[in-house]
């Protein structure tokens, strides 16, 4: 019956009364029997995350720095081991608590520099008997020297130099995360459009830019404590969720849609739908959540907590989810409101955007690295852990439908997704392997090692993120090797690899934007980096085509860029016509329209559908920027 459910080409949904139906939490269950409850080397133990990024065991064992300093860890590019604690010395800052948890583990690390260095692009120069080929070989190669050492100079003057400003940095620089190289930042905070950031290029990339004009509209600073590891949008663009090192799930509204999700809440808290007693799962309202219902959708909805109309977002969010004990990692939305969250606390909680509890939650045995709801039937969704187990779970039965094991000797899950509108599922390794399975049994199919032929990156590193490319069977896949790779999935093969961004310890993972004109991904150097997707292969060498290092790059953060993701819908926050679109018929059909539309049907980016991109961006301090970059042709 599971696979029959799963695998109709008919939509199928979840609703409420299933959800909230049966136990309220599940444990992770196999044929009948039920996992043993056993945290291997990490029994008893909790986890601290301070803003230093620092995670620290304690344990009933009473773990020492004697201890650490006799755990050896293996540095992957230089064989080095040195101790534990050592180790964690070197590792970069705004390091994300789950990769500390995974070096323990593997007792393996990568250095920064590691990532940066060039793979097979660096033998790839062709070699010649002539002294002419020779010296332009050997010109070529001092050329790449002193670049990297002007760079590697640059690149420490501008830390120690940030370093030096953040000592005398005011509170309110803090809070508002502004950037000391932009004099416009602390004059006209307020104002909207007029918030210009820094913007770079690759070098080599000489225009026309498509992103030298973004400016920033809105900051949603000052609600996340700590890091924001994840931010994903609603299907109908107008719910942003968005979690990290606090614990707590947060949903920002557009304005122009905060009546409609406000009588949604009103109307189930009216009919007795919600526990009037709260929990500590309930649901923080926001002072709005108490003002009056209005009957219908406004297009103008009254927003008390800003005076400023032109803000997309709402100041304030629309709701808190509050339940999970550790950093949250993943986010998911079903198309009808529902919201999966996944948690270093070893569980999935299920959410809806209309009630105040945690419906339902999901236990597993290990750290929850990734989620995601079935494209087609959203009854069901997928987990993937650090025990190396994929589990495709029904929420209705309130139990695990089919899983899989991965095999090999790290069988860390780090990322997992659905390709082909569902016909796989796919997930990503620790060591740098996607392995897909047939949806309709979770039986293995296939997988590509993620990695370079030679060089550095010829060891598969961590992968962090999976994206499908709907309408051209292609999927995005983002590594610990700083590197973004385009495969085919009809051959396997290697479309494009994108460069120029920095992750070699995080769990940034990069995305598409809503027309799949370009991608965008977060970087521990403080950026937002772009690529567009298509490109006019005349300006690639004949031997590189399938090498994009045509990047750009906007600055308006002081920390590592976690996440940055493009809104699904643009035209609901910049009108292509003012007011034309807002006269039309109410949110609810149009959120009907949006959420009907089939993901496989969207044309590729080739077709460049509008001129408006609308971008958000998250950092390691909580940080929330939204950019709006409105292209003149």
């Amino acid at each position: 019956s599971t696979v029959r459910s799963i695998t109709k080409d008919l939509q199928h949904s979840l609703d409420l009364a299933s959800a909230t139906s049966g136990d309220k939490v599940v444990t992770a269950q196999v044929s009948g029997y039920l996992f043993p409850m056993l945290f291997i080397g990490t029994e008893h133990r909790s986890t601290y995350c301070c803003p230093g990024s620092q995670c620290i065991y304690s344990s009933a064992l009473g773990e020492n720095f004697e201890i650490l300093a006799s755990v050896m860890i293996k540095n992957l590019d230089t064989g080095e081991e040195i101790p534990l604690i050592q180790a964690e010395e070197k590792l970069p800052t705004g390091i994300n608590p789950l990769t500390l948890h995974i070096m323990r583990r593997t007792k393996e690390y990568i250095t920064n520099d590691a990532a940066q260095s060039d793979d097979d692009d660096k033998a790839q120069a062709p070699l010649t008997d002539s002294d002419g080929g020779k010296l332009k070989q050997k010109t070529t190669q001092l050329k790449k020297f002193l670049g990297k050492s002007v760079k590697r100079a640059k690149h420490l003057a501008e830390e120690y130099g940030e370093k030096a400003v953040n000592k005398v940095k005011s509170v309110r620089d803090e809070v508002f995360h502004n950037d000391q190289d932009d004099p416009s930042s602390s004059d006209d905070e307020g104002m909207p459009y007029t918030r210009p950031v820094k913007f770079k290029a690759a070098h080599s990339f000489k225009g026309p830019f498509d992103f030298d004009q973004v400016k920033v509209v809105q900051d949603l600073s000052g609600e996340h404590m700590g890091a924001v590891w994840t931010m994903k949008f609603s299907h109908c663009g107008r719910l942003l969720a968005t979690a990290g090192q606090d614990n707590v799930v947060r949903i920002w509204v557009l304005k122009n849609a905060f009546d409609y999700f406000n009588n949604m809440r009103i109307k189930y808290n009216t009919e007795g739908r919600v526990s009037p007693s709260p929990s500590q799962e309930s649901l923080c309202s926001s002072k709005s959540d108490t003002d009056g219902g209005v009957s219908k959708m406004s297009s103008v909805p009254e927003d008390p907590d800003s005076e400023d109309k032109n803000l997309p977002f709402r100041q304030v969010p629309f709701c808190k989810y509050k339940g999970h004990t550790a950093d949250l990692l993943d986010l998911s939305w079903s198309k009808n409101y529902f919201l999966l969250s996944s948690s270093m606390d070893k569980t999935v909680r299920l959410w809806h955007i209309s009630r105040r509890e945690c419906l339902c939650c999901f236990q597993h045995i290990d750290f929850v690295t990734a989620i995601a709801f079935h494209p087609r039937d959203d009854r069901y969704f997928l987990s993937g852990s650090l025990d190396g187990k994929l589990r495709l779970w029904n929420i209705p039965d309130k139990k695990v439908a089919l899983w899989n094991e991965v095999d090999g000797q790290t069988r860390l899950i780090t990322a997992a997704n659905f390709c082909q509108n569902g016909k796989y599922a796919v997930i990503g390794t620790y060591d740098g392997r996607c392995i897909f399975y047939d949806t309709e049994r979770l039986k293995y199919h296939t997988q590509i090692h993620v990695r370079s032929t030679r060089g550095r990156n010829r060891v598969g590193r961590k992968i962090t993120g999976i994206e499908p490319l709907p309408g051209e069977n292609k999927i995005l896949v983002t590594s610990n090797d700083s590197r973004i790779r385009l495969y085919d999935l009809r051959d396997l093969s290697l479309s494009m690899k994108y460069k120029g961004y920095v992750n070699s310890s995080s769990q940034i993972k990069a995305s598409f934007s809503h027309d799949y004109s370009f991608i965008v991904s977060g970087s521990e150097d403080k950026y937002v980096y772009i690529w567009s997707t298509y490109h006019d292969l005349s300006k690639f060498t004949s031997v590189r085509r399938d090498r994009n290092d045509f990047w750009e790059g906007i600055k308006a953060h002081n920390a590592v860029v976690t996440s940055a993701i493009f809104a699904p819908h643009p035209n609901l926050i910049v009108p292509q016509e003012a007011g034309a679109e807002k006269a039309g018929a109410g949110a609810d059909a149009e959120c009907k329209s949006l959420d009907s539309t089939d993901s496989e049907t969207i044309p590729s980016g080739a077709l460049k559908t509008d001129h408006t991109e609308v971008l958000l961006s998250a950092d390691f301090t909580g940080a929330i920027k939204v950019f709006i970059n409105v292209k003149k042709y």
